[in-house]
């Protein structure tokens, strides 16, 4: 048998339990005296709590109003950055194209040079168009009418075959990137 039923047995009073110890925030919250006040003490007591009430809700506002403010700068911000990182590249890309022009001029005039050397440009005119394209270079089209918002008329002449206002030769050609034009398609235009 266990003492426990033994002490029963004996006739001994259950024995007791120990009391769980109090933790010091419990015995924080219990006040040590009573302070007895008058009721214009009283009333200056709960106004001064009024007020410092209001004083947490006034703060966790402006706590609230800061937070949306950063919100939407964090957006604008990223915006900005966005906005700017594209127009830095078109800025690059666009720089570049009187590289792709001389690329396409040497590809072109090539008949009286070494076939090899040739291929070889072609290959690094190729990979240049491939990163380009991949960054959003789009050649703009120059067959067909002509379009103010796509072309820039520097000539216009004479054709038997072409109705007025139909492009003629490409001077220059016109690209974008992203659907931002960065530089218009230099054209001929039929009167």
């Amino acid at each position: 048998m266990d003492k426990e039923h033994e002490n029963r047995e004996k006739g001994d009073k259950d024995p007791v339990e120990p009391k769980p110890e109090k933790n010091e925030a419990e015995e924080e919250l219990v006040p040590e005296e009573t302070v007895t006040l008058k009721q214009d003490e009283f009333q200056q007591v709960k106004d001064h709590i009024t007020k410092l009430e209001g004083e947490r809700d006034e703060m966790k506002n402006l706590a609230q109003r800061v937070q949306a403010d950063f919100d939407n700068f964090r957006r604008r911000n990223a915006s900005v950055y966005a906005d700017s990182l594209a127009e830095g590249e078109r800025n690059v890309i666009k720089e570049l194209l009187p590289v792709i022009d001389n690329f396409e001029r040497a590809l072109n005039n090539s008949e009286n040079v070494d076939q090899n050397y040739v291929e070889g440009v072609r290959l690094v005119y190729k990979q240049l168009m491939d990163v380009l394209t991949k960054k959003g270079l789009e050649e703009i089209d120059a067959g067909g009418k002509f379009d103010p918002e796509l072309h820039n008329a520097v000539m216009q002449g004479e054709s038997d075959d072409a109705e007025s206002g139909d492009i003629l030769e490409v001077f220059q050609k016109g690209y974008k990137v992203k659907d931002r034009i960065i530089r218009h398609s230099m054209v001929k235009v039929a009167k």
